[in-house]
This record gives structure tokens, C-alpha cells and sequence, in this order.
């Protein structure tokens, strides 16, 4: 390890605003466990790294959603921006402060970045011709607009480009244009816009991709939009509009994608103001910390070109760089609901414990702009392989060594295992630093396989009592290394094995520190995977989602008795049913219907059941069914039988 320390650093990073008219995807959480581990290994470093997010809010497609639901706006941002931070904490994403761009801290930087930049001579205004939907007297946005591609003549075509020919043309040039909100044909329509003279800015966006800390094939992108005839940036919309409405103007509102990137720094205000700090010291021209955007590749244009020009005009701090990921693919495919691959976070959460999703992303991701794929049977054999077979393993064999000498570790150990495994440190720092998660994970898995061919060698099976003690020490020691190299990636499991071995929490500059107290008995902290299957959503079309007579006859329900109901560690809505089918037998299900019974209640009650749904593998354990139920705002209603049926019962 070095023997220097250099300076500490402060640095904020953040990670794309999710935006708030869906639930939370696993390409969402991809990004979030990568901006999330390396703000993790900043801290374990002795640095200072601050991360923050929020909801995005405005925009049509939330005014329509809401619309649609029969809520306002307001109400459906709340809902999603609950259901968002939910799931980030079920995968442990330990932002600094999460906050929303609809708040009054957004509307102050948004209103005063604006004001800067038009007092600097940034603003001008342009008259559009836009197309209108005269039914809900609105200007529709290119992805409310379908129409015949006029390049290859394909049908059915949404927005500015072709999905079958791939063409990309200007919304005016789509033949036969429809509107999708209303399905009627719009007419053109002028209107008075407000713009960002983004070519103003050429030499400082030119300055920033000289200097800011960004991926080369990034560079080499933007430089090609750069020098591709830069065109002013509309900034406004007309109403009617879900967002902040402009100052000095009527009926304009700013177009989200102004208000969107400065929610981060709204963000930033209000943590600072909770914690009644100096938000001048934190992003200002001469704040002294490092500012980092981790991002997906599809809005790199926005971050890399008018997010920096708009700060400059704005004499705002530009940020230091941009990291930018690829895009996530299952099983080869891209994510596709249609395809039984749209898979949302909180319901993968209760297949698999998320911390072994942080673990697979963490070994699969780079510094490169490269998809990154989940294959499920590649990540069954990895935590089986690397996270239970190799590293837990560890602990789970020595801790009985030590259980035999009364729980106390030997006060000596081999010196030759702790400094290989030690002598990495630098190397791993680097790895994280560059945010080679992959490397370093590799890396990592080397020193545990190094760590159990030395307890392999040692057989510590075949020695005495204090023997034993010995080597199983000098493991344990190593395993403490590899628990604090491991410790950004997969934080609950670490501090469980920090538990075991009766330490604090540990960092990256204590892996010369020897364990010196008594361990703690050893409790499995993961269980080896299954299979992993994932319900297959029903093929539906936009038309109707009838089903004919012949699959329906497929589904067997049949009447169950609940023999016993339990509570589900860990699980917010299951209870865990164990149910008597008459001749088939007994079956395991878990029911998300904890909000409206207690265990108790449901002993003896007669439910329907779905008895030939595939078996579905959850962490909690495998269910094998599903019971019918109903439900409305008021609360769940479990479907029972009429008195006289008996279980087993096939019910027509």
C-alpha cells in the first residue's frame, strides 16, 4: 500500500433524474448502483462525495398521464416520486438528498439561470410553425405525432424518425400526421418561442471538451455536433404545459429540458439549506468541489453540449465530467414489455436480493460507452460461483475453526497471505477510481481464490485446536481485506461480515489493521441462487386484451384451504400462504396482500387458486401459484368459495 496521503478531495456527483409518470426499471437501478458505488469508494477513500438526484417532473407526457389516471399533475408526481425512493433504497442507493424538480428551489435557479442568460444576450425569439391538435388545443411535441415515414413510405411512424428505414427528417416532413392524443389530424399553427443562442457558446463548449474529464468516443461525438452547424436551442412551450411558467412572458413555459438538469443544483440547495450550509461553497465559479454527471448515452447531447453552454451564460460553475454508460440489455435483448424484458426494479427486488444485482453490474461495468447485459443464467453461476462459493466461503469454513477456541482469534497469523492480499490495495483504488468496477471485481475474486487454496493447503482439518486457530485466523484476516475492498459494492452484505468479525464498519486505509477481537458466530449471509424465472407478461395489443374460450379453459383454479399464514421478512406486501389442495396436495404462495389481513385472520379461510401458474422463484422462496383477489382504493378482498366447497375443488 502507499505510503503517501494525498489531499482529500470534495466532489459531488449525480446521477440522470428519472423521469416521474413510471416506476423504476433495472436500467434505472444500472446506473444508479454505478454512481452509487463510486461515491461510496470516494467516502471509503477519505474523501468527500456528495450525491444527489430528484424526480423529473414536467412535461406533456406527465400532464397527459395525469389526465389519463383522473389526478392532477401534482398528485401523480407525489405518488411516483414515493414509489422512486422506494426502490432506490430497496437497492441501497445512499444519495445525500433526493429532491424534485418540481419545488420552489427549481423554480429559483431555473428563473435566475434564465434571467443571467438573457441578460448576457443569450436569449432571442424566433416564430415556429408547429403542429396543432385543435381538439385539445394544444401544440403537440414530435412523440404525440405518428404518421407515413417520407422516406421509405413506412406507416405508423412516431415523432422525427423511422424505425424501420431509420431515417431522421423534421416533424413538418411526416405525411399524413395524426395525433396520438386524440387520433385527429392537426393543422399547422404559428407561434412566438423563446431560444438559447447555443452557437454563441461555441468556443467555451469547444474549451470543455478539451479539458473536462470525459470518455474519448464522447468527445469525438459532440465535437462532430459541435462543428455540424449548431442550431439555437428552443427553451419554451406553450401551454397548456406542466411546469414553470417563464417570468415576463404569457403562457410560455420552460421546456423541461432546462428545468431538468438544473434540478440537480435545486437538489444541492435544498440539502444545503436543510443543513443550513453555504450553497456558494458547493456549486458556484469557485467552489472548490469536483462536479461529476453519471448519464446514459441517449441524452449525452444534452449534457455535454447545452447543459455546460447554459451554465456558462448563466456564470455558473461548469462541471468537471461527464461519465456516460451504455445501455442495458436482458438476456441478449433489449428491454421490451412486450417481450417479458421491461423488468421494474421493486419486482426483480423480490426475485433476487438486490445486493447480488449490485455485484453483477459491478462486474460487468467499465469506463467504456458499452451496453451492458444481464443474462440470467450468467448471473445465477456468478454469485454462486463468486460471492458464495469464493468469498462467504471463507468465512463460513474458518469461523468453525475459531468456534473451537472458544470464538477467539490466534494472536498470531501468516504475514506472507495478508500482504498479497494487501498489496493490491493501490491497484483496486485505481480500478475503482477509473470506475473499472470490472477489473477490480476480478481482481478481488483472484485474492479470495488465493484465499482458500491457502486454507486448502494448510488443512486446517487435520490440525490441533490452536493450530487450526491459526490458519483459520490468517483467512479471516484476509477475509476482513477483502470485506473492505468489497464494501462499495455490496454494502449490506460487507456490514454483515464486518458483524461476524466484531469490527466498525471499515475503510480503504485499514487494510494493514489486524483483527484483534473476538468474532461473533458465523449466520449464512447469502443463500446460493436458483433459477431464476420471470413471469411472463401476457402478449396484449394496444386494441383489447380479450382472451378466447380455449385459453381460458387453460387456467385450473381450484379451491384451497390456507393451512397456515406467516409474515415474509424484508417483504412490505407478502404474506407467505400455506395452502391444502385436496389431492394436489399442499402448495407455497406468497400473496401481496399484507396491508389488509393479519396471519392469523387467514387460518382455514377458503381462497381460489391459480394452480398450474409456472413456479415462480423468489427470494423469499419459491412460490408455487397464485390466489385470486380483488381490489379498489378502499383495500384487497381475497375471492373465497361458497360454503360447501371442499380444497381440491376445480372451480368452472
Amino acid at each position: 500500500m502507499s505510503s503517501t496521503t494525498a489531499k482529500s478531495r470534495k466532489i459531488i456527483i449525480t446521477q440522470a433524474l428519472p423521469y416521474a409518470n413510471a416506476s423504476l426499471h433495472l436500467g434505472h437501478i444500472l446506473e444508479a448502483v454505478q454512481s452509487d458505488i463510486w461515491s461510496r469508494f470516494q467516502n471509503n477513500s477519505g474523501n468527500e462525495c456528495l450525491f444527489f438526484c430528484a424526480d423529473d417532473t414536467h412535461g406533456t407526457p406527465v400532464m397527459l398521464k395525469a389526465k389519463e389516471m383522473g389526478i392532477s399533475p401534482e398528485k401523480l408526481i407525489k405518488d411516483i416520486q414515493k414509489d422512486h425512493e422506494e426502490t432506490y433504497k430497496l437497492y441501497d442507493i445512499n444519495f445525500t438528498n433526493y429532491h424534485s424538480t418540481h419545488s420552489k428551489e427549481n423554480k429559483k435557479y431555473s428563473e435566475l439561470i434564465y434571467s443571467k442568460a438573457k441578460d448576457n444576450g443569450f436569449i432571442t425569439r424566433n416564430t415556429i410553425n408547429q403542429l396543432f391538435d385543435e381538439s385539445e388545443a394544444m401544440f403537440l411535441s414530435d412523440r404525440f405525432i405518428k404518421g407515413t415515414c417520407p422516406k421509405c413510405g413506412a406507416e405508423d411512424q412516431h415523432g422525427d424518425n423511422c424505425s424501420v428505414c431509420g431515417a431522421t427528417y423534421d416533424i413538418s416532413e411526416i405525411k399524413d400526421p395524426i395525433s396520438v392524443i386524440s387520433n385527429t389530424k392537426p393543422i399547422n399553427k404559428e407561434s412566438e418561442h423563446l431560444f438559447f443562442d447555443l452557437p454563441k457558446k461555441i468556443d467555451a463548449l469547444k474549451e470543455f471538451l478539451a479539458n473536462g474529464d470525459l470518455q474519448q468516443p464522447i468527445t469525438n461525438k459532440l465535437n462532430e455536433w459541435l462543428n455540424d452547424d449548431l442550431q439555437q436551442w428552443d427553451i419554451s412551450r406553450d401551454a397548456p404545459y406542466f411546469g414553470f411558467e417563464i417570468p415576463g412572458e404569457e403562457n410560455k413555459y420552460f421546456y423541461v429540458w432546462l428545468d431538468a438538469p438544473i434540478g440537480y443544483i435545486a437538489s444541492i440547495d435544498n440539502w444545503a439549506t436543510k443543513n443550513k450550509l453555504d450553497m456558494s461553497t458547493l456549486w458556484s465559479e469557485n467552489s472548490d468541489y469536483e462536479i461529476y454527471h453519471f448519464i446514459g448515452k441517449d441524452i449525452a447531447y444534452f449534457h455535454g453540449l447545452f447543459w455546460p453552454a447554459l451554465l456558462s451564460a448563466a456564470n455558473f460553475k461548469i462541471p468537471n465530467g461527464i461519465y456516460v454508460h451504455g445501455f442495458l440489455t436482458i438476456n441478449g435483448e433489449k428491454m421490451s414489455k412486450s417481450k417479458g424484458t421491461g423488468i421494474m426494479a421493486k419486482e426483480f427486488a423480490e426475485i433476487c436480493d438486490p445486493e447480488t444485482l449490485r455485484y453483477y453490474f459491478a462486474a460487468k461495468l467499465n469506463d467504456k460507452v458499452e451496453d451492458i447485459d444481464l443474462n440470467f443464467e450468467d448471473y445465477v453461476q456468478r454469485i454462486n460461483s463468486d460471492l458464495v462459493g469464493k468469498y462467504l466461503n471463507i468465512a463460513s469454513r474458518c469461523s468453525s475453526f475459531i468456534a473451537k477456541n472458544d470464538n477467539k482469534l490466534s494472536e498470531r497469523y501468516d504475514l506472507n497471505l495478508i500482504q498479497k492480499i494487501s498489496s493490491q490495495h493501490d491497484v483496486i483504488i485505481e480500478h475503482f477510481e477509473s470506475r473499472n468496477f470490472s477489473k477490480a471485481v476480478r481482481l478481488i475474486m483472484d485474492l479470495a481464490d488465493i484465499t482458500n487454496k491457502y486454507i486448502n493447503d494448510n488443512t486446517p482439518w487435520k490440525k490441533d485446536k490452536d493450530e487450526a486457530a491459526y490458519i483459520a485466523t490468517t483467512a479471516l484476516n484476509a477475509f476482513n481485506i477483502l470485506t473492505i475492498y468489497l464494501s462499495p459494492i455490496i454494502p449490506k452484505i460487507t456490514q454483515e461480515a464486518f458483524k461476524f468479525l466484531n469490527q466498525t464498519n471499515q475503510s480503504f486505509n485499514d487494510v494493514e489493521k489486524k483483527l484483534e477481537k473476538d468474532i461473533n458466530k458465523y449466520k449464512p449471509l447469502l443463500k446460493r441462487l436458483d433459477p431464476i424465472i420471470i413471469p411472463e407478461e401476457k402478449n396484449m395489443t394496444e386494441e383489447n386484451n380479450y382472451i378466447n374460450i380455449d385459453q381460458f379453459a387453460e387456467i385450473d383454479l381450484r379451491v384451497a384451504r390456507i393451512i397456515n399464514a406467516s409474515l415474509v421478512e424484508g417483504a412490505e406486501k407478502l404474506l407467505q400462504l400455506k395452502l391444502d389442495v385436496g389431492e394436489i396436495g399442499e402448495r407455497n404462495v406468497f400473496a401481496g396482500i399484507k396491508t389488509a389481513y393479519n396471519p392469523d385472520e387467514l387460518i382455514d379461510k377458503m381462497v381460489v387458486l391459480v394452480s398450474n401458474l409456472a413456479p415462480r422463484q423468489m427470494k423469499f422462496g419459491l412460490s408455487e401459484g397464485m390466489v385470486l383477489a380483488s381490489s379498489d382504493n378502499k383495500g384487497i378482498y381475497l375471492i373465497s368459495p361458497d360454503s360447501g366447497a371442499v380444497p381440491g375443488l376445480r372451480v368452472k
